[in-house]
């Protein structure tokens, strides 16, 4: 492990020579993928040079406690190497951590679908609230949201909404938010005070650059057709809406939230590229699963994941066994506490893997 690390570490000074390099800094992709490369090693280099520190530290206070010291200067020496051997520790298990193979597309931008499943209008109002609760979080992040498409329904929830989230490593904390998501709420239409169960699906996807997914031409036909639904004038006087099929995989993408065909266009092949690289991922996996079932892996969309009981104010990760009394305020988009507790335990299972031999 710490000849890993010393690796990591010649490997970051290397790269601080790279970077002030009059021929990198004019290599603009090249520029971007060193500081890149930089960035993601940064916090390792940082706590292994801690480390380091505190190992010559304790060597250092052991040395000093073979010495004739007085009794007072002895007791400082002891407290010392007591605090020292506690934070060596606490930074061997965050190495452990930070060594962990990384997820390629962690630091990625995302595109999330929430659509409205079993329950008819309550469930189209329950995708609304976590379309909410999801800009919410984004805004609290310093993340930007913008909606891709939407189907809004008379009442005013989404049958389906897309959205894109940009900023850091935001698939990092929100991908383990795919799946079912269940509702338990007396709905405002029950003159019984019934409480009814309702389902909405979110599915996050990286964003897919074009070099990590070459998607020709040819495999796409293209449909161009006039807009229907709300939109003003222009829309049965222009051609604007564009239906993209994929012929390899069958997915199929239209969009007619622009005027513009070019930006349907463009935003169209945005979300045809997420859906075909996210299934590539799906079936790489299905086969990782079929040998080890992750309890918080991205795999199963279909898996109810999460229940939020509002007569309770109760929401429940039934992956990790989590439950948390504040509804309220991660439907307001306080949800560092639910998503710190999944990436902890994801993190607990790979290291507990890792040390299994996988």
């Amino acid at each position: 492990m710490y000849d890993q690390l010393q690796s990591i570490e010649d490997r970051y000074e290397e790269l601080a020579e790279l970077l002030s390099d009059p021929d990198v800094v004019s290599d603009t992709k090249r520029f971007m993928e060193l500081s890149k490369e930089e960035a993601n090693t940064r916090e390792t280099v940082a706590v292994y040079r801690r480390y380091k520190e505190v190992i010559q530290g304790i060597a250092d206070a052991e040395e000093m406690l073979g010495e004739n010291l007085d009794p007072e200067m002895a007791e400082l020496a002891k407290e010392e190497l007591n605090d020292l051997k506690k934070e060596k520790e606490a930074l061997e298990e965050q190495i452990k951590i930070l060594l962990l193979p990384k997820d390629p597309n962690d630091d990625k931008n995302i595109i999330m679908e929430i659509r409205g499943a079993a329950g008819g209008d309550e469930a189209a109002l329950f995708a609304g609230d976590l379309f909410n609760m999801y800009q919410k979080y984004a805004e609290s992040q310093g993340w930007k949201t913008e909606v891709m498409d939407a189907n809004v329904t008379g009442i005013g929830g989404y049958k389906e909404v897309i959205m894109m989230i940009t900023g850091d490593n935001v698939y990092s904390k929100l991908k383990y938010e795919s799946g079912a998501h269940r509702v338990q709420r007396v709905p405002s239409t029950e003159s019984q005070g019934r409480i009814h169960t309702s389902t909405a699906t979110v599915v996050v996807m990286p964003e897919a650059e074009e070099v990590e997914i070459d998607i020709e031409d040819k495999d796409i036909r293209t449909d161009i057709y006039h807009a229907s639904g709300a939109g003003g004038q222009h829309v049965n006087k222009t051609a604007s809406a564009v239906r993209l099929t994929h012929l390899p995989t069958g997915i199929v993408v239209a969009m007619q939230d622009e005027r513009s065909q070019l930006k349907n266009r463009e935003k169209a092949m945005k979300i045809l590229r997420a859906r075909v690289y996210d299934q590539i991922q799906q079936e790489a996996q299905s086969a990782y699963d079929s040998e080890r079932k992750s309890a918080v892996g991205t795999g199963d969309r279909s898996e109810r994941i999460r229940t939020y009981n509002f007569p309770q104010n109760r929401v429940t990760d039934h992956r990790i066994g989590l439950t948390i009394q504040k509804l309220d305020q991660i439907l307001a988009g306080k949800m560092d506490e639910i998503i710190d507790a999944l990436i902890i335990y994801d993190q607990t299972e790979k290291l507990a893997e890792m040390q299994n031999g996988y």
